[in-house]
């Protein structure tokens, strides 16, 4: 495994669930962070809890605004000259019928889920390209793997499949400049967002631990090595049988 100490990551989706556990494991390397969220409380308890370990920036952003994108890169510039590293772990999900599904939230899973990741993406590649080395890292869902996509998750798990198949593309691009492209498709994991679901599989739920170790494998490996895409799930996940039952209303964001 390759020394990452020194690196400049941004991380966004930091506060809460899978984010947190990765801010963690990237601090344990001496990785240097610029964590993104929407609630000062909770970037102060991060900074509070990390700062000993490495050096940390937290900044006020929502992800689904062209204009925070913007200012959390900009920041990152202005304190450490370089990012390395983007961790896009935001996410939002709504569980529906489509013909119920409230188009707020259809409007919220897109900007936050897909489009903030493409932006993010956007704004960052031509500075890695420029330093010739970047490794862009999606935590995307395993829901993608299910074809078709799971009733009443629809509207998540399209646009996760548009994820996956910009960062393939993205990967293509990219990678005679020295660019990484990876995509994690993790299972239903035990977060604050599944932890308040009633009646939910919790013998089918996968801990933050797996996924973290998941995307401190992929940047860890060697120049000449890219995991493209890694799924990490519960041995027992059922592809027969939802591990959310289909009626439940979720939790707030991990933003």
């Amino acid at each position: 495994m390759v020394d990452l100490k020194g690196r400049v990551a941004v991380v966004t989706g930091a506060t809460g669930g899978i984010g947190k556990d990765i801010v963690s494991g990237l601090a344990g390397k001496e990785i240097k962070l610029v964590i993104a969220g929407r609630r000062k409380e909770k970037l102060k308890v991060l900074e509070d809890e990390f700062s000993q370990k490495t050096d940390i920036l937290t900044v006020e952003a929502d992800v689904s605004k062209k204009e925070n994108l913007e200012n959390l890169v900009a920041k990152a510039m202005d304190k450490f000259k370089k990012i390395d590293i983007l961790v896009n772990g935001a996410g939002v999900s709504s569980q529906h019928p489509f013909w119920s599904q409230p188009v707020e939230d259809i409007e919220k899973i897109i900007w936050t889920n897909y489009y903030s990741y493409v932006m993010l993406s956007r704004l960052v590649v031509p500075g890695m390209k420029e330093n010739n080395f970047g490794h862009i890292v999606n935590i995307t869902s395993g829901s993608v793997m299910v074809d078709p996509p799971p009733r009443n998750f629809i509207v998540y798990t399209s646009l996760k499949v548009a994820l996956r198949a910009f960062a393939k593309g993205l990967f293509w691009e990219m990678r005679d400049f020295g660019i990484k492209v990876t995509s994690i498709f993790p299972g239903v994991t035990r977060t604050p967002l599944t932890g308040n679901l009633k009646d939910i599989a919790q013998d089918r739920l996968i801990e933050p631990k797996a996924v973290k170790d998941t995307v401190l494998f992929a940047l860890g490996q060697e120049a000449n090595v890219c995991p493209l895409e890694l799924a990490v799930i519960n041995q027992q996940t059922p592809w027969t049988k939802p591990v959310i039952p289909f009626k439940q209303a979720h939790p707030e964001s991990s933003e």
